[in-house]
C-alpha cells in the first residue's frame, strides 16, 4: 500500500496511529480522573501540593510574576464561579414565576446547585497550576514587572469581587455551602409490638363450633 493510500484511509474514517495513541491516552486520563471523585480530600491536597511546588520555585527563580498574577485571577473566577448558584435569582427577581431558594424555615428545602460543581473547580484549578508550571521554564513569560503592583492590585481586586459576592448572597439569602442543614431519620416501628416473637412463628389454627 502506498503512501497515498494509507493517509485517504484515514480520511476516510479509518483512525491513523497517531489518532488511536491520542484517543487512548485520553480514555486511560478519563478513566483516572472517574477514580479519583470520591477522594475530594486526596484531591486537594495534591493540588495544595503542587500550589506550594510552584510558589517555591517562582520564589526560588525570582520572576514570571506576570504568570502568577494571571493564575490568580484564574482561581479567583473559578472561586466565585464555585460560590455561585447555577441560575442566578436576579434573573428571577421580576415575578414569582420560576424557582427560588427558601427563605423561611418551613419552606421546602432546596438544594443548592453551583454554576461549577467541586469536581469540575478542582479539576480546572489543578490545570491551571500545571500550566503555570510549564510556562515557568519558558523564558518568554518571563515579563518583567514590578511584582508590589501586581499583588495590591489582586488584594483590591478579590476584596471588591469578594464584597459584591456577599452582598449578592445577602439579598438573595443563600448559602454556597451545605454544612447545618437539616437532615431526617428513619424511623422502622414495628408494626405488632405486643405480641410475643414465638406467637409469629406458630401455625393460627380453627375450630369448629
Amino acid at each position: 500500500m502506498s503512501e497515498g493510500d494509507s493517509v485517504g484511509d484515514s480520511i476516510h474514517g479509518k483512525p491513523s496511529t497517531i489518532g488511536r495513541f491520542f484517543t487512548r491516552l485520553g480514555q486511560i486520563y478519563q478513566s483516572w480522573l472517574d477514580k479519583s471523585t470520591p477522594f475530594s480530600i486526596v484531591r486537594w491536597g495534591v493540588t495544595l501540593l503542587l500550589t506550594a511546588i510552584y510558589m517555591i520555585r517562582v520564589y526560588i527563580l525570582q520572576g514570571w510574576y506576570i504568570v502568577t498574577y494571571a493564575l490568580g485571577i484564574y482561581h479567583l473566577n473559578l472561586f466565585i464561579a464555585f460560590l455561585s448558584p447555577k441560575v442566578d435569582p436576579s434573573l428571577l427577581d421580576d415575578g414569582d414565576e420560576g424557582p427560588s431558594l427558601p427563605t423561611k424555615q418551613n419552606e421546602e428545602f432546596r438544594p443548592f446547585i453551583r454554576r461549577l460543581p467541586e469536581f469540575k473547580f478542582w479539576h480546572s484549578a489543578t490545570k491551571g497550576i500545571v500550566i503555570a508550571m510549564i510556562c515557568t521554564f519558558f523564558e518568554a513569560f518571563n515579563v518583567p514587572v514590578f511584582w508590589p503592583i501586581l499583588v495590591m492590585y489582586f488584594i483590591m481586586l478579590f476584596c471588591i469581587t469578594m464584597k459584591r459576592q456577599i452582598k449578592h448572597m445577602v439579598k438573595y439569602r443563600y448559602l454556597p455551602f451545605t454544612h447545618g442543614k437539616r437532615t431526617y431519620r428513619v424511623v422502622v416501628c414495628d408494626p405488632q409490638p405486643n405480641l410475643p416473637p414465638s406467637s409469629l412463628s406458630e401455625p393460627i389454627t380453627l375450630e369448629d363450633t
